[in-house]
């Protein structure tokens, strides 16, 4: 079973699974969100929360290898707490289920020095599993190189877009990172460790690098020139998290927890692992890099550190709740004829945001999005996993893609800093001969700010929703015609 399906390392873990020739089982919140996963068809998803022990023991049952893939960077002051209560919850219900091995992915560091709060967390988490009546297997790893992930979008942006930089100590900190690719071979492996087997391992890669010189390395494979570094001890990790929100599309949230992580070392003590398993082949840096970009060109991200969708209240109501039970629902909705096929205005919406951006006024677009930046949100650039296609559950830009039918809607829900919810949806109707475009936004607001957001920001969506419902329909019949 793998908890965490819907994330960066469960989204790529679980077809590595499946080509080894096991039986996967998914464990998931909210099924809906593993729907349109290439995979999808050849698992079984089973409803569940880490957090809820009736729900995990009937998910257990039968299970062999259980990987908890589950942490919570970026949610709020009480993570930690939820997750040492999760790791306790999840090994107890595995011990009544009779599961023969737990399989943890946590992180490097070093013992006996203070770590930042997600690392402590993280930590802890393996602590209680190898406490557990549960043998586990804890794979220990620092920054994890490959296409999509947080650690290494960041790395690529600051390099990319910032030819002098000054930066924090941390950029001094020594680390071994590793290809994404053997991290998956090592978890996978890890299931044919000994029976009864009970420890951590560290894995890295074989380079030892300071974040600077991989910034350096990173310069020389993309072919821009040498980034000039100058260290300031005064930047502390809350303003080197803004600074990197503002530079590249990972937010302070989730900057942040990665940041406090480099003020301590992170080298392989031991690599005990690679020879139990014989598997000493571990791609480079450079090796590591050069395949991520590959990847990215190719449009071929299986997965984003953005993959794992930020929950919402179970008390959310939907937009298409009958009499929308939620209360006040304030609409702005257009419709346009389209002189193309419903195929070709389809491939218009289903291509929206990212680099091709939003087809209104960008300068507005822009604006909300620095608004949300600035205010602690994700902003505008997360961008897109592909260029052509969209699953549910993928983030684009400030929206998360909540619903998707192909050839006819496309639903985005908000997740931008708003007092209030608010939906985007983007419809292809067919009427006898004729293609209909129909567009709608949605916004609930919460109390009088709510209210007061929805009046102040009306007299725009003439600008802003009539040029888009305009736009599309022109790219629509540009391409057809």
């Amino acid at each position: 079973m793998v908890t965490g399906a819907t994330g960066y390392i469960g989204g790529r873990l679980v077809p590595e699974l499946l080509r080894a020739g096991h039986i996967v089982r998914c464990l998931a919140r909210s099924p809906g969100k593993l729907r349109d996963y290439p995979w999808r068809g050849e698992v079984e998803v089973v409803r569940g929360d880490v957090t809820d022990r009736a729900s995990l023991e009937p998910a257990l049952a039968d299970v062999d290898v259980a990987f908890y893939l589950v942490h919570a960077m970026g949610a709020g002051a009480s993570f930690a707490h939820r997750d040492r209560e999760a790791a306790r919850t999840f090994a107890m219900a595995a011990h009544t289920a009779s599961v023969r091995r737990i399989i943890y992915l946590g992180g490097l560091n070093p013992p006996g020095q203070e770590l930042s709060p997600h690392m402590r967390s993280r930590a802890q988490v393996g602590e209680i599993f190898l406490e557990s009546p549960v043998p586990t297997v804890v794979l220990r790893a620092a920054i994890i190189l490959g296409s999509g992930s947080a650690s290494f979008e960041m790395l690529r942006y600051l390099t990319e877009r910032l030819p002098v930089m000054t930066t924090p100590r941390w950029v001094s900190t020594r680390v071994q990172p590793i290809a994404v690719g053997d991290v998956l071979r090592l978890l996978v492996a890890s299931m044919a460790l000994p029976d009864g087997l009970n420890r951590g391992f560290d894995i890295g890669g074989p380079d030892i690098l300071t974040y600077a010189q991989m910034i350096q390395r990173f310069a020389r494979l993309t072919g821009v020139r040498r980034r000039l570094i100058i260290p300031v001890p005064v930047l502390s990790p809350g303003l080197s998290s803004l600074w990197v929100g503002l530079v590249t599309p990972v937010p302070g949230t989730i900057a942040r927890p990665l940041i406090e992580s480099l003020r301590n070392e992170a080298v392989c003590r031991e690599n005990d692992l690679a020879d139990r398993l014989n598997d000493h082949a571990r791609l480079g840096f450079d090796e590591a890099v050069r395949l991520a970009l590959r990847r990215i060109r190719e449009a071929q991200v299986a997965t984003r550190w953005s993959s794992a969708a930020w929950p919402s209240a179970p008390a959310d109501p939907l937009p298409t709740d009958p009499d929308w039970s939620g209360g006040s629902l304030y609409a702005d909705e257009r419709v346009r004829p389209v002189d193309a096929s419903p195929e070709a205005l389809w491939r218009v919406i289903e291509g929206i945001g990212g680099e091709r951006g939003w087809y209104s006024w960008s300068l507005a677009w822009a604006a909300r999005g620095a608004l949300d930046r600035f205010v602690g949100g994700v902003g505008l650039r997360r961008g897109r996993r592909d260029p052509a296609r969209l699953r549910v559950g993928d983030s684009l830009d400030f929206w998360r893609v909540e619903e998707v039918q192909p050839g006819s809607l496309l639903r985005l829900r908000a997740e931008m800093r708003l007092p209030g919810l608010a939906w985007l949806e983007l419809r292809v109707e067919r009427r006898d001969t004729a293609t209909l475009y129909r567009q709608r936004a949605l916004f609930h607001p919460r109390g009088l700010f709510g209210q007061l957001y929805w009046w102040s920001v009306a007299p725009f969506h003439g600008v802003v929703f009539g040029s888009m419902a305009r736009n599309i329909a022109d790219a629509a019949e540009q391409a057809a015609h």
